[in-house]
């Protein structure tokens, strides 16, 4: 379970908890993961921050500050689930699988979170920043995480149409410290692309991502026909 982490828990109960959804909790009167999440949160944080002052030693405070903000992203913590295979583990309860709750960013990213707080407890700091290095430098290496996508969509669209894109919220979900929005983005009336993030700049980004993607598919059947 969970062997590209490079972690092997002494204590597989504490690795079930991290696993642990809390609609599957509901069900089985069991402990979710919520507290090992709010735990992994924080650890992950202090992480980045060292990670990033070590390896960018001339980066100003607002660089620093922008990478940051895309290594602890929710759409970057459920990337990391995914590439972990912590989708394939996670414990669900039967109506959030049956809703795609497997594919849903806020579970994965929180699930992310909850397993780095269990290898914290059982194996300390310093082993626990080596794993989430190793997972921050495979992710900047690939560059994808700092892409502008709502300037790039902004561009292309004053370039096709003249027009501007318009976002909005159209859902929000969760209590009030740890908000999850849902927004679409709009050309005139057509909808290019909707995304979901714990910030609304999250996503907005998320949104503008699919739009870029559908003006894409869009732009290669045009040529086609």
């Amino acid at each position: 379970m969970l062997k590209k982490l490079g972690y092997k828990f002494k204590n597989p109960g504490l690795l079930k908890t991290a696993l642990t959804h809390s609609s599957f909790a509901n069900e089985t009167s069991i402990e979710s993961n919520e507290r090992l999440e709010f735990l992994g949160d924080a650890i992950l944080g202090c992480a980045v921050a060292r990670f990033l002052y070590d390896h960018y030693p001339q980066a100003s405070e607002g660089s620093l500050s922008k990478m940051r903000s895309a290594l602890v992203s929710r759409t970057n913590f459920a990337r990391f689930a995914r590439e972990l295979g912590i989708d394939k583990e996670i414990l669900l309860g039967k109506g959030e699988e049956f809703t795609g709750g497997r594919d849903r960013e806020s579970n994965l990213a929180g699930a992310f979170e909850a397993v780095i707080g269990a290898v914290y407890l059982e194996a300390g700091y310093r082993r626990t920043f080596r794993i989430s290095s190793r997972l921050f430098e495979n992710c900047l290496e690939k560059r994808e995480i700092f892409m502008d996508y709502k300037t790039t969509l902004q561009e292309l669209v004053q370039k096709r149409s003249g027009s501007t894109p318009r976002y909005k919220v159209i859902l929000e979900e969760g209590p009030p410290h740890s908000k999850y929005f849902h927004v679409e983005v709009k050309v005139a009336r057509k909808v290019l692309g909707k995304g979901s993030g714990k910030s609304k700049k999250e996503a907005e980004q998320a949104a503008a991502k699919k739009g870029l993607e559908n003006l894409e598919v869009l732009g290669q059947s045009e040529s086609s026909g």
